[in-house]
Formats: structure tokens, C-alpha cells, sequence
């Protein structure tokens, strides 16, 4: 199931005209782009539950509102300019979350670890601290490097608390979250296999997820804490 042009253009003029007056007024077109993205959303739910276990029971389970939430926002207009979703690993043993982010002149996948408890925050700085050298293989590796590039996230200014600020693992251990994204042109977007292409990228997470989710199943010492 491919994003339909309609449904991409919705977006720029609603980036024009983000009020609910124009909205209202528009409400057939926004039904059929939203329509369209939540059967995107499904073919993709598909695709990815062919390599992964999936929680999310939908597309419109896993695609967000449009409307935004401004009670805390500077921004005030009333609707986000982009369509986004994202799918839940199923069980305690899979960690990490999946994403998508559908917006012209700004389209990517991302997948990670965007806002951690504490008692996880604090494992994973723990496994950076003592498998130092096996999270620079896993950051090395060939097919994350070249689909997502660095790894990216909120970093705090100075070592966490607990930790040397000579560590040898600085560099990793500063981090509060552990994102990997891959950016999409307009052009891919738009391309009838772009389902395909949005889930191969999805299904290159998989050795960061993979490592992950041993780490945050177990103790320092190997043990299942689950």
C-alpha cells in the first residue's frame, strides 16, 4: 500500500493554513489522507510482523492523532504538519520502539530507546561501563553505520552520576537516549514500494535491538531478571 500524492500534499497546505476553520472546512480531504496513512500503516504492521512480534494490534492502533496537544506548547497552531506512528515490541523480553515520521522536505524511520526508566538508564550505563569495547563493535557494525549513521540522542553535559568522568566509555555513558534514524527524500516517500523500503530499514535495527534487549533482560552477570 503506497502514500497516495493527496495525502502528502494535505500536509503542505495544512502547514498553510493551520487553523481549525480551514481544517473544517477541508475535513473530506483530511479523512481521506488519514484513511490512506492508516492502510500504509497496516501493510507495514504487516510486513514487519514477518521478522518481528509486533504489540501494536493496527494501523490506526500505531498511527497519532493529527491534532496536537498545545496546553504546554509555545506553538499554538492547532494541528501537526506531518503524519507519524510508531509499533511496540511485544513481551518483556523485546526492548525498544519503533517510529515513523511522514513529512515533506523532513520523512524518516528512527527505532531505539527514547525515554528510558531509571532502573534501565542505569543497566545500560552499567554494560557501557563494563562492555566498553562490544558497544563500539556494535556501533561499527557495516549495516548500521551505513543505514543510520551515528547514534543520536539527549546527552548530559558530564559524566552521570556514579560514574568517573575519565571513564574510558565517556563518550557512550553521557547518553540519556539511544536512537538510530535513517532520513527519506520525498521522492522514496511517494514510491509505490516505499512499504518495503520503510520495513527493510526497520529490520536493520534489529542487531541493536537484539543486544539491547539481552542487556536489559538480564543482571551484570548474564542471569534473566525476567
Amino acid at each position: 500500500m503506497a502514500i497516495k500524492k493527496q495525502s502528502f500534499d494535505f500536509l503542505k497546505t495544512l502547514a498553510k493554513n493551520n487553523n481549525r476553520d480551514w481544517f473544517n472546512e477541508h475535513k473530506d480531504v483530511y479523512t481521506q489522507a488519514y484513511n490512506n496513512m492508516i492502510e500504509f500503516t497496516d501493510a507495514l504492521l504487516v510486513e514487519m510482523n514477518k521478522h518481528d512480534h509486533i504489540e501494536t494490534a493496527s494501523g490506526k492502533k500505531g498511527l497519532f492523532r493529527i491534532y496536537k496537544d498545545v496546553r504546554f506548547s509555545k506553538d499554538k497552531t492547532p494541528y501537526n504538519t506531518y503524519w507519524h506512528g510508531h509499533f511496540k515490541r511485544a513481551t518483556k523480553q523485546l526492548r525498544g520502539g519503533y517510529y515513523f515520521r511522514i513529512e515533506p522536505g523532513n520523512s524518516y524511520i528512527s527505532g531505539g530507546f527514547w525515554g528510558p526508566e531509571p532502573k534501565d538508564l542505569q543497566r545500560i550505563r552499567e554494560d557501557i561501563e563494563i562492555n566498553h569495547d562490544d558497544w563500539k563493535k556494535l556501533l561499527a557494525n557495516k549495516t548500521l553505520v551505513n543505514t543510520f549513521g551515528k547514534m543520536r540522542g539527549e546527552q548530559l553535559s558530564s559524566a552521570p552520576r556514579g560514574f568517573a568522568k575519565d571513564s574510558a566509555a565517556i563518550d557512550l555513558l553521557r547518553y540519556k537516549q539511544f536512537i538510530l534514524r535513517h532520513e527519506f527524500s520525498d521522492k522514496e516517500v511517494l514510491s509505490p514500494d516505499f512499504v518495503y523500503k520503510a520495513n527493510d530499514v526497520f529490520k536493520k535495527l534489529r542487531p541493536f535491538f537484539n543486544y539491547m534487549s539481552e542487556v536489559l533482560t538480564t543482571d551484570a552477570n548474564g542471569i534473566s531478571i525476567i
